[in-house]
């Protein structure tokens, strides 16, 4: 059965955090209900453009998805079931922050289908959760974790942020050992590193004063201890940021990594079905409005359309898959691509082979622990090969 996978973009917060960048918001009752409802005029365009495809991953992300009301999360999830044929095994996750759901919301959620929950924790200090902006506390997150497993998610993850003003050693280790010693351990953890943002709160007050921030060391160490400390606790880093519980690994993500198609609902949102990108446009009014009228067609709330050649096929594919540690296979881009990788990235990969940035077993080629820490020049090589 043909894979795809949806993202549905909620673009409401309770206020924007101190780092965030993404497209996202407060907004009041009234609009959010009629957003709910220009999802499912969305998702009906959709289904006549493309028939009613078989989805085996729903990724409900934001902003904060958890501050609607369960009923009209339940909604759209129930909309997607009528125009999409939502496959039994569907992973289909929500993104939650800590203090916007109780336990009541959870069971909703879980009968309701929604089967992986991402929780935003970021920290267990209360005082940068503070920095941050987060709106919850340690033990708020411990309240709410508790209740997803009291309403039967066997499957959570745990999102965490390193490099943080002020951080120490010793406070990233602490956050780590925490979230591990929950019981039973979440079964993925995604850590990031804290990237300063233009256009932030946080690029006014770090971006010229990289003294506040942590060291270039000491940022290297929290990276290597992250993968050696979670390797220890039974996960097993498969992306440059994301580590699982064996089985755990997020449909979601690897289905980016892997160049399965996907649609994304809702302002902002990108789609690569079959060799056409798509964007939607970023203004919430335009798009709910739009979606309002009749006659709308998805080139209405679209703002972008790009038909990928088979060389930027090429790249995405090698640029994507190469986040992965198990990397990119030969065999797989030969067969996709009818054509060798020899023919099209020997040349470059030789080179990044020598300088000990990628390592290859059998039809498996993959970045290096130097590699990684460089990645982006790494797959900046494949970029430039036409």
């Amino acid at each position: 059965m043909e894979e795809l996978g949806i993202y549905v973009h909620f673009p409401f917060c309770v206020k924007k955090c101190a780092y965030c960048d993404f497209l996202s918001g407060p907004a009041g009752a009234g609009t959010i209900r009629r957003y709910v409802q220009a999802l499912q005029e969305e998702m009906a365009l959709l289904a006549a453009q493309y028939g009613r495809l078989s989805v085996s991953s729903i990724f409900f992300g934001g902003g904060t998805p958890s501050i609607l009301p369960a009923e009209w999360t339940v909604e759209v999830l129930e909309a997607l079931e009528q125009f999409f044929q939502v496959q039994e095994d569907a992973e289909i996750t929500i993104e939650c922050n800590p203090g916007t759901v109780d336990k009541e919301k959870l069971k909703q959620y879980r009968q309701a289908g929604i089967n992986r929950i991402s929780f935003g924790l970021q920290s267990v200090h209360d005082r940068e959760l503070q920095l941050l902006g987060r709106i919850h506390s340690m033990e708020q997150f411990v309240k709410c974790y508790k209740d997803a497993r009291a309403a039967g998610f066997s499957n959570i993850n745990i999102d965490l942020m390193s490099g943080l003003p002020g951080q120490s050693m010793e406070d990233w280790k602490e956050t780590l050992k925490q979230v591990t010693d929950l019981q039973p351990p979440p079964e993925h953890i995604s850590a990031y590193s804290l990237i300063i943002e233009p256009g932030t709160p946080f690029y006014g007050q770090y971006a010229d004063h990289e003294e506040l921030l942590p060291d270039e060391e000491t940022e290297r160490e929290m990276y290597e201890w992250t993968a050696q400390f979670l390797k220890e606790k039974g996960y097993h880093r498969y992306e440059i940021s994301n580590y699982a519980k064996n089985g755990y690994e997020s449909r979601h993500n690897n289905y980016y990594w892997t160049g399965v198609d996907y649609l994304g609902l809702g302002i902002g949102a990108a789609s690569c079905m079959r060799g056409v990108r798509r964007k939607n446009t970023e203004n919430l009014q335009f798009y709910i409005q739009n979606l309002e009228l009749t006659g709308t067609t998805l080139s209405d709330i679209q703002i972008e359309e790009h038909v990928l050649s088979e060389t930027e096929q090429q790249e995405e594919y090698l640029f994507l898959g190469l986040r992965r540690m198990e990397g990119i296979s030969t065999t797989a881009f030969a067969a996709r691509f009818h054509v060798s990788y020899d023919t099209v990235y020997g040349q470059v990969t030789s080179r990044l082979l020598e300088l000990g940035l990628l390592q290859q077993q059998g039809e498996w080629i993959s970045l290096t622990d130097r590699g990684i820490d460089v990645s982006n020049v790494v797959l900046a090589e494949f970029l430039q090969e036409e």
